[in-house]
């Protein structure tokens, strides 16, 4: 469940959910860079993040 927010959040705000997964780390920042240079590339690396984070 908690997956399922964090990608709704990575969808509509990419950075809240790379923040919500990572914190105020790398990942963070590059988020923000690349959301800042397109929406797109923002909610694929928030996407790819979180998954990669969720597994077991």
């Amino acid at each position: 469940m908690k997956s399922l927010l964090r990608i709704l959040f990575a969808i509509l705000l990419p950075p809240v959910g790379v923040l919500l997964t990572v914190g105020f780390g790398g990942a963070f920042w590059l988020n923000i860079l690349l959301t800042l240079l397109g929406y797109f590339p923002g909610v694929l690396h928030a996407v790819w993040v979180i998954a990669r984070r969720a597994r077991p």
